[in-house]
């Protein structure tokens, strides 16, 4: 009877130490290449010195900011004060989107580009935008829409990066306007394309780049990265970007807790796979130097 005592208090010390294990993290900077201050955000309950915050709390160090409309995006680039203060480069994107009855119209009203013109000649108090999108593609159709070529030939012109949340039919269609363009592919695929077919998107355009907010398949259940995508991310270590996509205010609500998710992926890599994906990758493609360290955010 002591014995089996014995044993199971040893059982439980053992569960109790397995269970006290730390996750695996990640801690480095992280660049999000795929965030939204829209105006249900700035206008509600996430103001600049929230949403600052979250971004400082999580270690994002720079960000791709689009937002609809334009002004999120403006209104995070006027913050230089306090994003300086928080150590967060500002990236701005024009997004596409004056209202939500663009996102369906988009690619065949010629007054989206004109808007594009527009704000591309204006900048931002962050600088000169750097970016196109993100745009939806609900028919990959429609990327053969007038409105859709004439801006992908003016960021392969511009030399803007574009973010498109498209399938991968789209990809092609989109690329064959612009074929030098750089490509950020939103989520890498919402809709799951296989893993075999995104190695060989990247296979057949060099310049497309993948971001992995909300890409089915890319963790298992434990929050670890799949044997697939773990093997893709460690063959392309240089095509992946790390993004949030806050495009409700749930997400804001959830920022810290999604970083920290993919935190604990990168930590499944090697350590400089990880920083190049987390940081390096969208640093080098918008000219970005090695983050200073920041000041903290908690009192």
């Amino acid at each position: 009877m002591l014995r089996r005592s014995v044993l199971a208090a040893a059982l439980l010390l053992a569960a109790g130490g397995a269970f006290a294990q730390p996750a695996p993290r990640y801690d480095g900077p992280l660049f999000d290449a795929h965030l939204h201050y829209n105006e249900e955000a700035y206008g509600g309950p996430h103001p600049l010195a929230d949403v600052i915050g979250r971004m400082q709390r999580s270690g994002v160090r720079a960000i791709v900011a689009n937002s609809r409309p334009n002004d999120g995006t403006k209104a995070l680039a006027d913050a230089r004060e306090a994003m300086r203060a928080a150590g967060i480069t500002v990236v701005p994107f024009v997004r596409l989107y004056r209202n939500r009855a663009d996102y369906g119209g988009w690619p065949h009203d010629a007054s989206i580009v004109e808007m594009v013109n527009r704000e591309l000649a204006a900048g931002t108090a962050a600088g000169p935008y750097r970016g196109l999108g993100e745009f939806h593609l609900y028919d990959s159709g429609n990327a053969n829409g007038p409105t859709a070529k004439r801006l992908m030939q003016l960021a392969q012109e511009k030399e803007l990066a574009v973010l498109a949340h498209v399938d991968d039919a789209a990809i092609d269609l989109l690329m064959a306007h612009a074929p030098n363009a750089r490509l950020i592919w939103a989520h890498t695929g919402i809709g799951g394309a296989p893993v075999e077919r995104v190695r060989a998107l990247l296979l057949r355009y060099p310049k497309l780049m993948g971001e992995l907010s909300y890409r089915p398949g890319l963790t298992e259940g434990n929050g670890g990265l799949s044997a697939a995508w773990k093997a893709l991310l460690s063959e392309f270590p240089e095509r992946f970007l790390v993004g949030s996509d806050t495009w409700v205010n749930g997400r804001w609500s959830d920022y810290e807790a999604l970083m920290a998710q993919a935190r604990r992926w990168l930590a499944d890599l090697p350590p400089a796979t990880a920083q190049r994906i987390a940081w390096g990758n969208g640093a080098q493609l918008f000219g970005l130097p090695s983050p200073a360290p920041a000041a903290s955010a908690r009192p």
